[in-house]
């Protein structure tokens, strides 16, 4: 094959370097032909609809059942979700995805998305551009390294691809997906992110692309609204992601149920796209018209005549938009459709800037409605995804230019800042510490979060009954090699710990064997482990006690010891794996 005679032809860097290259253009194309094909079916559903009210809101259900359908007959009901199943596979998989998931996610986000379903297509192409970085790097045997780099170079291309912004993309990767970074890592990312950008560059139209053009330039007296609109970006991001996550998961518990699952979130989304027309689709539509301040062709299609909008109403719809955002992209993604959240953080972000300085402007404030309804799009990405670094560049990129730095870095951070105060993780990682019990936020957390700590319990330390005396103690010490006791009742409840050194000074005055009991020379145990803590919460057991061994409780019941040299070993062991797998 072509590509393996060049691999053996080419250093290991230079191999990287010319994959990074196909693996860009490819996730590139793929991304462009999703939006591509998703436009088509925007425009011909429309053409069908003849933009009736019921008739539009009827194909997000089609569009659900069909996402349904294709997932559980032609997918084998297997297809891994939104950016958390990247990071699981990085974390847990090798960085390994599946190769159905190079075209899978396409198909299915279509269908969802193309039908009027309230999600993004950017989760899916980036999952889509994972999976053909990963399986790259698997068929031409690349080390885990190599491989989790290649798939941030499919993630960073996709992002690249979808806006024609490669520097988001590469900063998307760095900060989402990687937990690490240097310029080595670094050169691969970014030739793959403006590889995937060419593609859109040369294929997409600018009526398919979000992009904007400014009109008016920054002013540094509006920085403190600036300050406060980050506040509000914060807010709205923890609302978001809070209401979004209670959404999606009322859906689990129709899972074994998927008929019913389809027709509740179907209908739930009708009369939602019936009644606030805007949550259809990913909303890029909206947000054109928002920046370019025609608030009220957003409600075009609206049920009622809402051809004369008074201001007051007109904040008063924004603000339902704003409130029920994240509760049709919960029910979208949750009764069956596939899509994510980059979208419609974006879309949240245009509907809280453009309400908040109208608000202000009409207040007797003039500002710029136009710059905060853009910047703020950049703040709740950055308070949703916990990635400010990717809002500022993202929008900076679509404006086409660097006149809003200050104020996309001052919203940014402090959405940023906001939201992780209320909300550790972003919505993706959530999910994966509380699920997963993973935590994704440098190197050793990776290599540790593979380690499986039920399988690393000791039992050979000599278990002492809680009634016994000194002379039976001492019978026992003497036949284990250890220095630390468990002591247990007929339960095996753990009732106390015993070590050597509790018993030193009494151990060879024979006169107290018959009269000191095992009750008062043992101790309670200070730290224990269980089954809620996983290897990360232990390892900061042991810093902080300063313990070699740990008891191990699961479900109140004594299971033996966690040693610390066990889980050190273990780990020094995944660090050598995964630097010549």
């Amino acid at each position: 094959m072509l590509i393996t005679w060049i691999q053996h032809k080419l250093t290991p860097k230079q191999f990287l370097i010319f994959s990074a290259i196909l693996i860009g253009l490819t996730a590139g194309l793929a991304a462009v032909f999703l939006k591509f094909f998703v436009h088509f079916l925007i425009i011909n559903i429309e053409h069908i609809s003849a933009n009736k009210p019921f008739i539009i809101a009827l194909f997000p259900i089609i569009g659900i059942a069909l996402c349904t359908l294709y997932i559980h007959y032609l997918n084998g009901n297997k297809l891994g979700k939104g950016l958390s199943n990247i990071l699981y596979s990085i974390a847990k998989k090798s960085s390994i995805l599946p190769k159905d998931q190079t075209y899978s996610h396409i198909i299915s986000s279509a269908l969802t998305v193309g039908f009027g379903g309230s999600a993004g297509l950017e989760s899916p192409i980036v999952t889509t551009g994972s999976a053909i970085g990963s399986n790259f790097g698997k068929t031409y045997k690349l080390t885990y390294k190599e491989r989790t780099l290649l798939l941030a170079c499919g993630a960073a291309a996709g992002i690249a691809a979808a806006f024609n912004t490669p520097i988001a993309g590469v900063l998307f990767a760095l900060e989402v997906l990687l937990v690490e970074a240097n310029i080595s890592a670094f050169i691969p990312i970014l030739i793959s992110a403006a590889s995937g950008a060419l593609c859109s560059k040369i294929i997409l139209h600018e009526d398919v692309l979000l992009q904007f053009k400014l009109q008016v330039p920054f002013d540094y007296n509006n920085v403190p609204f600036y300050i406060l609109l980050g506040v509000v970006a914060g807010l709205c991001s923890y609302y978001y992601s809070k209401l979004f996550i209670a959404t999606e998961h009322y859906f689990k518990k129709f899972e074994d149920k998927k008929t019913i699952k389809v027709l509740v979130g179907g209908l739930g989304l009708f009369v939602l796209i019936l009644l606030v027309p805007p949550l259809l689709g990913e909303g890029y539509h909206s947000i054109k018209l928002l920046s370019e301040s025609h608030p009220s062709l957003v409600f075009n299609h609206s049920l009622f005549p809402l051809s004369t909008l008074s201001k007051p109403v007109l904040y008063l719809l924004l603000l339902v938009v704003i409130l029920l955002k994240p509760i049709a992209t919960g029910i979208t993604i949750g009764s069956g459709g596939n899509g994510g959240n980059f979208a419609p953080s974006l879309f949240l972000g245009a509907f809280v800037g453009f309400l908040f300085s109208s608000l202000l402007s009409d207040l007797g404030i003039p500002l710029p409605i136009s710059n905060f309804t853009i910047v703020a799009m950049a703040g709740l990405l950055s308070g949703i995804f916990h990635a400010p670094l990717t809002g500022i560049f993202l929008i900076a990129e679509i404006t086409g230019g660097y006149e809003l730095i200050i104020p996309l870095m001052i919203v940014s951070a402090l959405s940023y800042a906001v939201s992780k105060y209320f909300m550790h993780f972003s919505i993706d990682m959530l999910k994966l510490a509380e699920k997963e019990k993973i935590v994704t936020t440098n190197t050793d957390s990776y290599l540790l979060s593979n380690i499986d700590l039920s399988t690393y319990v000791e039992r050979d330390f000599l278990e002492v009954p809680v009634n016994v005396n000194l002379r039976k103690l001492i019978e026992l010490i003497t036949l284990s090699k250890r220095n630390i006791f468990p002591v247990l009742d007929k339960e095996l409840n753990l009732k106390g710990l015993i070590s050597i050194d509790d018993i030193r000074e009494i151990m060879f005055k024979q006169e107290l064997y018959d009269s000191v009991t095992v009750k008062e020379i043992m101790h309670a145990p200070k730290y224990i482990i269980t089954e809620k803590d996983d290897i990360i919460s232990s390892m900061k057991l042991f810093s902080e006690s300063h313990l070699w061994n740990i008891p191990v409780i699961f479900e109140g019941k004594y299971q033996g010891f966690i040693s610390k040299s066990t889980i050190l070993e273990k780990y020094r062991e995944v660090l050598i794996e995964s630097s010549i797998e």
